[in-house]
């Protein structure tokens, strides 16, 4: 189509040309209107000049080459909107290997192309190869700085890549364009200011996701909850306290303290926070079951058995107090209730490590190796699992 319309135009161009010289000559061969010579004279007026048709085909010349570079230059952008479209395909179908090789050799044969650096960003990302996604996301950006989903991953990669501080800049982008989404994001923007020891950031950001006002009781202790995951200890221990300076009877905030007391290993002090929470917030079971993890950490094994049991009124659904009864039972050198303790809690959580690696040990003691080696190799197998799927956000 391209190269007829282009003809078209240039022959045009041409017999304007001939068509003015031919004018020309005729005019010179009529010497005047009065020779009387019939087809000598001329019966319109005089051509214009060979010098305006000669502009007059450098303009049609013109405009069939603009069309000419318009179309080249159409059927390139569609090459590349294609390109970029398959590997975007790729993408979505978890082939990112397969994007990547694409999109480098679409950069390599047309290099300066939009969106290029964008699905290479996505791709490395998609792959959990943060540093590289970062390099091109951070591209994408500068080719156009309210890519969203570029500035999201940008900030996660940056995360993801143990440098909270570089990731923030993005993620507050993230958070101007979507201050009311609870999305990840800004979940990590918030995890970003508290690793860079920027609580009160840290706590606002967290406030505003959960819609809490920040200086409440249940914001500090949202926070306090959420250090405690991240390992900052000593920081959420003094989050959950300001909590119970404002609220002294505020659910949960007990219960937390007492989880800080068993990571560190006191379990007496464990055991008093569980306790508290107990009597605070008395239909609340992990409240029973942690408080009897603690006493059977300090062989209270009667209190242990007393206080599962008050767990397994409230909630007989969860498998976590047979579980601790399970261990419990062992302590006692009771097997066979153990046994058939464990077996339940299997029963209603196949996935439980410490239930299987438990029963694996109460065969042991009952002499039923091929039974112990079955369920230690099941626990060994859930844990191994469990090392690989370990969430990336906590």
């Amino acid at each position: 189509m391209a190269q007829w319309a282009g003809g078209t135009l240039f022959e045009s161009a041409c017999g304007q040309h001939r068509r003015c010289d031919r004018g020309l000559r005729t005019a010179c061969r009529t010497d005047n209107a009065e020779t009387g010579q019939k087809g000598w004279r001329l019966a319109v007026t005089a051509p214009p000049s060979k010098s305006v048709c000669m502009r007059r085909a450098a303009k049609l010349t013109a405009l069939f080459c603009i069309l000419t570079l318009s179309l080249v230059a159409n059927a390139t952008a569609q090459q590349e909107d294609q390109a970029l479209g398959t590997a975007r395909s790729l993408i979505q179908e978890h082939k990112n290997q397969e994007a990547i090789v694409q999109l480098k050799a679409l950069a390599a044969s047309h290099p300066g192309t939009k969106g290029i650096s964008h699905e290479l960003g996505i791709a490395y990302y998609y792959q959990e190869d943060y540093f590289e996604a970062a390099t091109y996301l951070e591209e994408a950006l500068g080719e156009n700085s309210e890519d969203r989903d570029a500035a999201q991953l940008l900030g996660l990669s940056y995360y993801f890549s143990g440098k909270p501080a570089q990731a923030i800049p993005a993620l507050e982008k993230v958070r101007l364009w979507r201050p009311n989404e609870n999305i990840d994001a800004i979940y990590v923007l918030g995890l970003c200011y508290a690793l860079n020891k920027n609580y009160p950031e840290a706590l606002e950001t967290f406030a505003r996701l959960y819609r809490l006002e920040p200086d409440s009781a249940a914001s500090h202790l949202m926070l306090g909850r959420i250090l405690l995951r991240q390992g900052f200890d000593p920081i959420a221990e003094k989050e959950v306290r300001k909590a119970l300076a404002l609220s002294p009877r505020l659910p949960l905030a007990h219960f937390t303290l007492g989880e800080f007391y068993a990571y560190s290993g006191d379990y007496p002090k464990a055991a008093g926070e569980f306790q508290q929470e107990v009597d605070i917030n008395p239909g609340y079971a992990p409240a029973f079951n942690h408080l009897g993890n603690a006493y059977w950490r300090l062989k209270r094994n009667e209190d242990a058995e007393r206080v599962l049991r008050d767990s397994l009124w409230l909630d007989s659904t969860s498998g976590e107090p047979y579980v601790i009864l399970g261990k419990v039972f062992m302590a006692k050198r009771q097997l066979p209730q153990a046994e058939r303790t464990l077996q339940r809690a299997i029963s209603m959580d196949s996935g439980s490590y410490t239930a299987h690696y438990f029963l694996g040990q109460v065969y042991r003691a009952l002499g039923k190796s091929v039974d112990a080696d079955r369920e230690l190799n099941i626990a060994a197998h859930i844990q191994q699992l469990q090392a690989q799927n370990a969430p990336r956000i906590r």
